[in-house]
């Protein structure tokens, strides 16, 4: 399946910053279940390549203004080709090894709760517990859009009983982890099967390591494992660590934010 992808971000800051730095994770790569048939970032019409691949296997640039900006405009756009892989990632850059991903974070620290959760998702192994996992946080854990924040922790989402994908994908983490099973964050696009192309904003999942199989994602808000729909653009071991765009901005403004995602299937 051909998707046709325009992720477009624009900051603007009043009074204007007196400098901006960026690091950016808006490069999705080749496995063996997605390829990218042509791609390219720009900040404000400046064309930006990625340095180096990360540990996590994550292509990644940096950029840094030289002037002063009341505005600031990322644009990430191209074609990516993905098969259905039954949600298995095999193929993926990167030199961390799995145990890298038990590791806890302020987002994904499990309390009581979310370690009885795990205890519930019962079956005959890892691959099957995981699966029950995910249908329970897509029961308990309504998605309700803007019903949290990107402070919002695992535990909170559970305990309040709402949240959105971030939440969803975090609380799976934060409960495999439990379990000593390695997981992490990953945001990319989503192509509906409704005849739309709009999106608000990017989609996010979880990965576990199983063991035997490798890396399998998991989509607690839809309940399943993504498919062909899905395109993998970054991870980390939450959603800080996974955001496409991080910066710093020098200077007392204040910022505002606007996102737009559109993906629909490529004509060519």
């Amino acid at each position: 399946m051909e998707h046709r992808i325009r992720h477009l971000s624009t900051y603007s800051y009043d009074p204007a910053a007196l400098r901006v730095a960026l690091r950016l994770k808006l490069f999705p790569v080749d496995h063996e279940g997605q390829q990218v048939e042509s791609w390219k970032v720009t900040v404000n019409d400046e064309e930006v390549s990625p340095l180096v691949f990360s540990d996590l296997g994550d292509r990644e640039a940096l950029w840094s203004s030289e002037d002063a900006l009341d505005q600031l405009t990322i644009t990430a756009e191209g074609i990516v080709s993905t098969r259905e892989t039954n949600g298995i990632v095999r193929g993926m850059p990167g030199f961390a090894p799995p145990g890298i991903y038990i590791r806890e974070t302020e987002l994904t620290e499990p309390d009581e709760a979310i370690r009885a959760l795990m205890g519930e998702a019962t079956g005959d192994d890892t691959l099957s517990r995981l699966h029950a996992l995910m249908g329970l946080i897509h029961e308990r854990v309504k998605y309700l859009t803007g019903s949290t924040s990107a402070r919002t922790t695992a535990a909170d989402a559970l305990k309040d009983g709402k949240g959105v994908c971030q939440d969803h994908a975090q609380l799976f983490i934060a409960a495999a982890r439990t379990a000593e099973v390695p997981a992490r964050y990953v945001t990319g696009y989503l192509q509906m099967e409704e005849e739309t192309e709009e999106l608000l904003e990017t989609h996010a999942w979880a990965e576990a390591h199983v063991d035997g199989i490798g890396w399998v994602g998991f989509d607690p808000s839809h309940n399943l494992c993504p498919t062909e729909r899905y395109v993998r653009l970054c991870s980390g071991l939450d959603a800080f660590g996974a955001s496409p765009i991080r910066g710093n901005v020098l200077g007392e403004t204040k910022e505002s934010l606007e996102v737009s995602v559109a993906i629909g299937q490529s004509q060519q």
